[in-house]
């Protein structure tokens, strides 16, 4: 999660900052394809590139895998919620870049954005918080973070509601970019 953190903003912040900087974005809108197609064509092409930066470090679990007897369940969900994290980290990036044209605004405000989605989950943050807020709102606040909801794939368990937490918050995400790219 925390090297994600400095990671995906890197991979995210010209997805669309860049675009309106040099002003190409209104030839890629002239094409013929919708707003939400173009959305989702960059979210995916950053999502697979990361995805394959995620896969590229599987021959270290091989080597792990001759010199000892690794937990390939723990190691198996491991890859899955990094894959899944790192396209929710992207969909809060990729909507960040929408609302710029400077690619490093377009890096602090997503960094600030995950950064700040990182800390629901930690304690100190929540204790910090339960000063000025009911438990519930903390309660409430703490199932929006990162860490919450990666804590169960470094366990070797897949659950339901964390996958659907990464995917709608990715699907959010895109889906604000959206409206922000067609006004």
């Amino acid at each position: 999660t925390w090297l994600f953190l400095f990671l995906i903003p890197a991979a995210g912040m010209r997805l669309w900052s860049e675009e309106k900087r040099t002003g190409t974005i209104e030839l890629l809108f002239t094409l013929p394809v919708t707003t939400l197609q173009a959305v989702l064509g960059k979210y995916l092409a950053a999502w697979a590139f990361l995805a394959l930066a995620i896969l590229l470090s599987f021959p270290m679990a091989i080597t792990v895998a001759y010199l000892g007897d690794p937990d390939w369940g723990v190691l198996i969900s491991g890859y899955v919620g990094s894959i899944l994290m790192a396209g929710a980290y992207l969909g809060v990036c990729s909507f960040m870049s929408a609302l710029t044209k400077n690619q490093v605004i377009s890096f602090v405000i997503s960094l600030l954005a995950c950064l700040i989605l990182l800390f629901l989950g930690l304690s100190i943050f929540n204790n910090a918080l339960s000063a000025v807020l009911p438990t519930w709102a903390v309660d409430l606040l703490a199932n929006f973070s990162f860490s919450t909801h990666f804590a169960a794939f470094t366990k070797g368990i897949i659950d339901p509601k964390d996958v659907v937490y990464f995917l709608s918050l990715a699907g959010f995400s895109l889906f604000l970019n959206v409206v922000v790219l067609e006004r």
